[in-house]
C-alpha cells in the first residue's frame, strides 16, 4: 500500500492508479505551464519533466516544491531511463529487478520500457525469485502483537507475516471512489462478503479505498489494502491459492480485469469471461444482438474516419460514440453533426485504445428502462424494472429512477422480460448483470448489457427487500438458490432514486446532463406514490424546494414551452410567480398563463434574468439546454450557472420539471385544509421500515 512504501515508490504507484495519460504534452512551454500551476496531475507532470530531461533545480524553480522530494522522484526517472537500453528482459538480473520494484515499478511499466509483453516481466520476475512479502499492518503501534487481518504486500521485506489461508475466495472492490465508482458497488462487494462467511467459505477482498466499508478488516476474512491491477490480483490469488475470484461485485474496474485474469488461468466465478467480454465489447455485443434477432439502434463499428460520411449519411444525426470497457459513460457522446462527430471519435480511440468504438443512431424522445437481475447458468432467478424519468440521453448513474415503473405499457415490460430472458441464456450468465433498453410507441430496443453488478442493485435490493446480490453470490459459488418472492408491482409504496451534483464546486462547468455520467452522489427515498417519493429525494439531495410567493423562471426551447404550459398553470395556482424569457414569455402568455418578462442576458434588457437571480428574486430555474451550448458561452449556459453560482435550485430535464409542478401541486392539495401540525406531521419523513409494514391500501398520493 503507497503508505506503507518507500517515497521513492510512490510516484509510479500513482501512475498506474491514476491511469492518467501525459503523451499529449508535446512542449516545453505547455510542461512549464503545468509545472507552474497546481492541479491533480502535478506529480505526473513532475515525471513527464524528468523523463525529457529537466533538472532538479529547474523543476524546484517552476514548482517551488523542496529538493529532498524532487530528488526522489528525480531518482525514479532514472531508474526508469537504464530499462531503455536493454535489448531483452532476459538482461535484467535479480539484484536490477528487486531495486527496480522497491522503486515501485510494475510489471506494466518495466515492459513498457523494454518493449516486451507484461507477463513476459512477470515471468522473468518470478524466475529470479523477486516476488513481494505478505505483511500486516501494525494497528497497536507495535505495543501488542497485532491481531488484524490487514494486509499488504510489500518488495521491501523477505518474509510473510501469515500463512496463506487456501481454497478462500477473493472479491475485488470498486477501487478509489470516482464519478461512476462509489458506495452502491462498496454495498455490492460488503453484501458479496457476508453472503460468503455466512455459508462458511474464506473471504478475501482486495481494495484500496479507506473510505469504504469494504476496507474495514471486521467485515472479511483478510483484506489486502492493495490496488487492483493484474499483477498485484495475480500475487494474491497465487500467495493465498484462492478458491477463485469474484469480479462481478465492484463495478467496472474489477470488471475490466476478467478476461486477463483468465488468460492467466486464474478461475473467475460466474459468468464466464469470455461470455462477459462478449457483452463489454460493443461490436461483439452488437453482432450477439444482431444473431438473436434482437432490436437495437443502427450500428457501425468505424475505424477509420473515411467511414464516417457514409454511416451518418446513411442513418442520419443524431448519432451515440460509445467507447468499450469504460467506466461511467467515458467519452460517450451524442453527436449532432460531422464536426462533433469525427471529434467525439477521436476522444473515444484515446479513452479506450485497445477495444473498438460502436457508433449508433440516437433515437430522440425515446423512454430508458433498466433491468437488474440475477441469473443462474442463463436462467433468470430475480429481476426488477425500473424507468427513468428523463428521456434517453442521459446517464443512468444521473437519471432519475423509479421503481416499480409507473409509466410503462405492459407489452413494454413483456418484451423487456423476454429479451433479457434470451440474452441471459446466450451469454449463460451466472450471477448479477444489469441491461438497459430504449422505447418509443411500445417499440423496444437494446441499449448495453453489463454482466455485472450495476449502481441500482442497493436501491432494488431496498425496494424489494432482497438482497440480490446474495443470491448472485450463491449462484456464482455454486450453493443451491432459489428464487425470492417478490411483489415486482403490487407494492403499497414507491422508490426514486434522485442524483446528487457537485457543480457548485466546478467553477464554470455548465450544469447540463448527458450521456457520461456527471453526478457525485445519489439518494433513494419512499413515498405513497411517484410524487411523494420524488419530492422526498429532491429534499435529501438538499435541492431546495421553492415556495409560495417566489419566482420561477423558465427558459426552454419551443419543444419545451408546449411541455410546461400546464405546468407553469399549475405553479401559478400554487402561488408562485412565474418569469420567462422572451420567447417562453410569448408563448406562456398565448396560452393564458400569467408570466412576466425578464430578459436573456445578450439582450442588455432589463430586468434581466442573470440580475434577478442576483439578486435574490427567484427560488428555482427551469432551464432546458439545446445545442447552441455545444458552441460557446450562450444565455442558457449564463443562467444556468448564475442559478449554481447563486445557490438557486435548477431543473435543466423537461419530463424532471414537469413532475416536479405536479408534485407541488399534489402535495399542495393533500395538505390543503389541515391544519400546520398536520401537515408538519404528513411532510415527516418515514424510515424504510415503516414503509416495509405499514399498510398504505387505503392512503392517497
Amino acid at each position: 500500500m503507497a503508505a506503507m512504501s518507500p517515497a521513492e515508490a510512490r510516484l509510479e504507484r500513482v501512475k498506474r492508479l491514476r491511469g492518467a495519460s501525459t503523451e499529449r504534452i508535446v512542449t516545453a512551454e505547455e510542461v512549464d505551464r503545468r509545472l507552474r500551476t497546481p492541479s491533480d496531475t502535478r506529480l505526473l507532470d513532475i515525471a513527464v519533466a524528468f523523463e525529457r530531461g529537466y533538472t532538479v533545480d529547474q523543476v524546484h524553480a517552476l514548482t517551488k516544491i523542496d529538493a529532498w522530494f524532487l530528488d526522489k522522484l528525480h531518482r525514479i526517472s532514472q531508474l526508469g531511463r537504464t530499462l531503455e537500453g536493454l535489448a531483452a528482459v532476459a538482461q535484467l538480473g535479480q539484484r536490477p529487478m528487486r531495486v527496480l520494484k522497491r522503486a515501485g515499478f510494475s510489471d506494466v511499466q518495466i515492459a513498457t520500457r523494454v518493449g516486451v509483453p507484461e507477463m513476459a516481466v512477470r515471468r522473468r520476475r518470478k524466475a529470479l525469485g523477486v516476488e513481494p512479502a505478505v505483511k500486516q499492518i501494525d494497528t497497536l503501534a507495535a505495543e501488542f502483537p497485532a491481531q488484524t487481518n490487514y494486509l499488504y504486500m510489500t518488495y521491501a521485506g523477505d518474509t510473510d507475516d501469515v500463512a496463506p489461508s487456501r481454497e478462500g475466495v477473493m472479491v475485488l472492490g470498486c477501487g478509489p471512489y470516482c464519478i461512476g465508482s462509489s458506495v452502491e458497488f462498496d454495498w455490492c462487494a460488503v453484501s458479496c462478503v457476508r453472503t460468503l462467511r455466512s455459508v462458511g467459505r474464506t473471504a478475501i477482498v482486495v481494495n484500496y479505498n479507506p473510505e469504504t466499508v469494504s476496507t474495514d478488516y471486521d467485515e472479511s476474512d483478510r483484506l489486502y489494502f492493495e490496488e487492483l491491477s493484474l499483477e498485484r490480483v495475480l500475487d494474491i490469488y497465487e500467495r493465498e491459492t484462492a478458491h477463485g475470484v469474484i469480479v462481478s461485485v465492484g463495478g467496472q474496474i474489477p470488471n475490466n480485469l476478467a478476461v486477463p485474469l483468465y488468460q492467466q488461468g486464474v478461475t473467475v466465478l460466474g459468468t464466464a469471461p469470455t461470455d462477459i467480454d462478449r457483452a463489454e465489447d460493443r461490436h461483439k455485443f452488437s453482432k450477439l444482438l444482431d444473431k438473436l434477432g434482437v432490436d437495437q439502434p443502427t450500428w457501425g463499428e468505424l475505424s477509420d474516419a473515411s467511414q464516417v460520411p457514409e454511416f451518418a449519411e446513411r442513418v442520419g444525426f443524431p448519432v451515440i460514440v460509445r467507447p468499450s470497457y469504460v467506466l461511467s459513460g467515458a467519452a460517450m457522446r451524442v453527436a449532432s453533426n460531422m464536426e462533433q462527430l469525427l471529434k467525439c471519435l477521436q476522444d473515444a480511440a484515446d479513452v479506450s485504445p485497445e477495444h473498438p468504438v460502436v457508433v449508433s443512431k440516437f433515437i430522440q424522445n425515446a423512454k430508458e428502462i433498466e433491468f437488474d437481475a440475477v441469473a443462474r447458468r442463463g436462467k433468470i432467478l430475480n429481476y426488477a424494472i425500473s424507468e427513468h424519468v428523463e428521456n434517453a440521453g442521459v446517464h443512468s448513474g444521473d437519471a432519475t429512477l423509479v421503481l416499480p415503473a409507473q409509466k410503462l405499457y405492459v407489452e413494454t415490460i413483456r418484451k423487456v422480460k423476454r429479451i433479457s430472458s434470451r440474452i441471459a441464456a446466450a451469454l449463460n450468465i451466472t450471477g448479477p448483470f444489469n441491461m438497459q433498453f430504449m422505447s418509443k410507441d411500445n417499440d423496444v430496443k437494446v441499449i448495453e448489457c453489463n454482466l455485472r453488478a450495476s449502481r441500482t442493485f442497493p436501491f432494488v435490493s431496498k425496494t424489494f427487500r432482497t438482497n440480490f446480490i446474495g443470491l448472485a453470490t450463491r449462484a456464482m459459488i455454486g450453493l443451491p438458490v432459489q428464487p425470492a418472492q417478490i411483489s415486482l408491482v403490487d407494492l403499497d409504496y414507491v422508490g426514486v432514486k434522485a442524483a446528487q451534483f457537485s457543480f457548485t464546486r466546478l467553477q464554470g462547468a455548465d450544469p447540463t446532463l448527458g450521456v457520461e455520467m456527471m453526478s457525485t452522489g445519489e439518494v433513494a427515498c419512499f413515498g405513497q406514490g411517484v410524487h411523494e417519493a420524488y419530492l422526498r429525494a429532491l429534499e435529501a439531495t438538499r435541492f431546495r424546494m421553492p415556495v409560495p410567493g417566489e419566482a420561477v423562471l423558465v427558459s426552454v426551447g419551443s419543444d419545451g414551452k408546449k411541455k410546461l404550459a400546464e405546468s407553469c398553470a399549475q405553479l401559478v395556482d400554487l402561488g408562485y410567480r412565474v418569469l420567462a424569457t422572451e420567447g417562453t414569455h410569448a408563448y406562456l402568455v398565448e396560452q393564458g398563463v400569467d408570466a412576466s418578462l425578464v430578459h436573456r442576458p445578450s439582450t442588455g434588457g432589463e430586468p434581466s434574468a442573470v440580475g434577478e437571480l442576483q439578486a435574490g428574486r427567484i427560488g428555482l430555474v427551469i432551464n432546458e439546454p439545446n445545442d447552441k451550448d455545444r458552441t460557446g458561452v450562450s444565455d442558457g449556459y449564463l443562467v444556468r450557472r448564475a442559478a449554481v453560482d447563486f445557490g438557486v435550485s435548477l431543473i435543466t430535464n423537461i419530463k424532471c420539471a414537469v413532475l416536479l409542478c405536479a408534485a407541488l401541486h399534489k402535495r399542495a392539495s393533500t395538505t390543503r385544509g389541515l391544519g400546520a401540525a398536520a401537515a408538519a406531521a404528513a411532510a415527516e419523513p418515514k424510515s424504510m421500515d415503516e414503509y416495509y409494514t405499514q399498510d398504505f391500501s387505503g392512503a392517497k398520493d
